[in-house]
């Protein structure tokens, strides 16, 4: 097991090279650049006017001259420092800008996930139980019609009904905290920012807890068909052993497979989400950096985000193991 563990991470560095290098291309023969959204814009864009000699000295700045490969190549040497560069719109480091906003996408993302698995898994395993009859396909309706209704829509349509639009106003409908937030207290600051991202990890849930309620439920369904749950209640065993301990375990399998899978969609879903909502997280920062073509930020998000996506099928594979010993790598 330690040896493909130590095999599985030495493959992550080719991989993150594969993928950093596919997005700095796509970034570079992107029409446009940084140089002529800071001065070639004009009014209409928001762009102050700029001489062709200062944009070719903003150009030299940032190397939008250089070729993609040999930018590359420069851009991997001083990643290999531990230098992620400075951001080319307020030229902060990029680093210190992903740590400001990494925690509040880390939390909503995070939330979203285990809200999703300890609501979706239950309401699978009892879907599979009571095939055919009314819950399931009471289950069955209302996780289809969530996982049809895209997160922007289900976004607005919340912040409309229940967030001070022309109905409720029960919950916030924008920013991380209050205004006042600095003047409170630890326990009601911490109150104050529960209640900020109720709607944020509603809209990231519900479409993940929807497939992967259904994951659970067809992976279910197949544990219960076979041989080994029909000799154990043959036995005489309990039915709630015989779910739980016998068919639930092996079920569990293909659920985990998908886990890798819920974390690249959650980011690209916190991009919308954050916008929508006026997050500070890294969503926001990745969806203003594409709009700025801030090339360093981009980078570091796709390096931070790929590999944490690496290391969550990295993670899937140790918990194969976990749920099923016999499963082994050795």
């Amino acid at each position: 097991m330690t040896t493909y563990i130590i095999r599985r991470i030495l493959l992550l560095f080719p991989t993150l090279l594969g993928i950093t290098l596919l997005t700095f291309f796509l970034i570079r023969l992107a029409p446009g650049n940084a140089a002529l959204l800071k001065g070639g814009g004009g009014g209409e864009n928001g762009g102050h006017s700029m001489t062709a000699e200062q944009r070719e000295e903003i150009i030299k700045l940032y190397g939008l001259d250089q070729s993609p490969l040999v930018a590359y190549g420069h851009w991997i040497g001083k990643v290999l420092r531990g230098d992620l560069g400075d951001s080319f719109v307020d030229h902060r480091p990029v680093a210190q800008k992903i740590g400001e906003r990494i925690g509040l996408t880390v939390s909503i993302a995070g939330s979203a996930l285990l809200i999703s698995y300890l609501v979706a898994i239950p309401l699978g395993v009892i879907a599979a139980i009571k095939r055919g009859q009314t819950v399931d396909r009471t289950i069955s309706f209302i996780v289809f019609v969530l996982y049809s209704i895209p997160s922007f829509a289900a976004a607005l349509l919340l912040i409309l009904f229940v967030a001070g639009g022309d109905y409720l106003n029960l919950l916030p409908m924008y920013g991380a905290n209050s205004i006042n937030a600095s003047e409170m207290g630890n326990l009601p600051w911490l109150w104050d920012r529960v209640t900020h991202m109720i709607l944020p990890v509603i809209c990231l849930t519900y479409a993940s807890l929807a497939s992967i309620s259904r994951y659970a439920r067809v992976s279910m369904l197949e544990a219960l068909g076979q041989d080994f749950v029909r000799t154990a209640r043959a036995k005489g065993l309990p039915e709630r052993l015989v779910i739980f301990r016998h068919a639930l375990r092996n079920a569990l399998i293909p659920i985990i497979t998908i886990f890798a899978l819920e974390l690249p969609m959650l980011i690209s879903g916190a991009i919308i989400i954050e916008s929508i909502f006026t997050l500070p997280g890294m969503g926001q920062l990745l969806f203003q950096s594409l709009d700025n073509r801030d090339e360093p930020v981009i980078m570091g998000i796709t390096v931070l985000v790929a590999f944490a996506t690496l290391l969550s099928y990295l993670a899937a594979d140790i918990l194969y193991v976990v749920v099923d010993p016999r499963i082994s790598y050795e």
